[in-house]
């Protein structure tokens, strides 16, 4: 039984950082329990309290250790709200990223179209993707078409 006693005082020293006297006063007062212990000594000021910003029990509420009390409540809100708005910003700074350089690549690159190596029309590649999305009915059937004639196709990249 001593032992036990003793190891859980020197567990207390070395969590805690302080004195042998100072771990068994704080465990006697607690009955025995470390964690009850631990607080204790946090209360006191021996232990600097838990880092982030968490809601701790020596911290002291009205709503109980496990409910965090209303203020703790709404603090936790605001920093989801804040965290999830955050989170939304950088999601939409991803993709406008994304869009605005996949926007420069299809206007520095060129759809050429050939006719026995002579070159016949060149375009962006976004106008070719706006064709294809928006009236490929027309688009498609001409490039077939085109085939068939003797149309040859390159993409070309400008890089000015």
């Amino acid at each position: 039984m001593e032992m036990e006693r003793l190891e859980k005082i020197e567990k207390l020293r070395e969590r805690a950082q302080v004195t042998y006297d100072e771990a068994r006063e704080a465990l006697e007062q607690a009955g025995g329990d470390l964690l009850d212990a631990l607080i204790l000594l946090e209360k006191h000021g021996k232990v600097p309290p838990p880092q982030g910003g968490g809601y701790y029990r020596s911290e002291g509420s009205t709503g109980g250790p496990e409910l965090g009390g209303p203020q703790q409540e709404e603090r936790s809100r605001d920093q989801r709200s804040s965290q999830a708005t955050n989170n939304f910003k950088e999601a939409l700074e991803k993709f406008w990223n994304f869009f605005s350089g996949l926007l420069k690549k299809g206007n520095t690159t060129s759809f050429e179209i050939l006719k026995d190596k002579e070159h016949v029309a060149s375009f962006p590649v976004t106008v070719l993707a706006l064709l294809l999305l928006f009236a490929p009915w027309v688009t498609l059937p001409l490039i077939i078409i085109g085939l068939f004639l003797g149309f040859h196709y390159q993409f070309v990249r400008n890089d000015n």
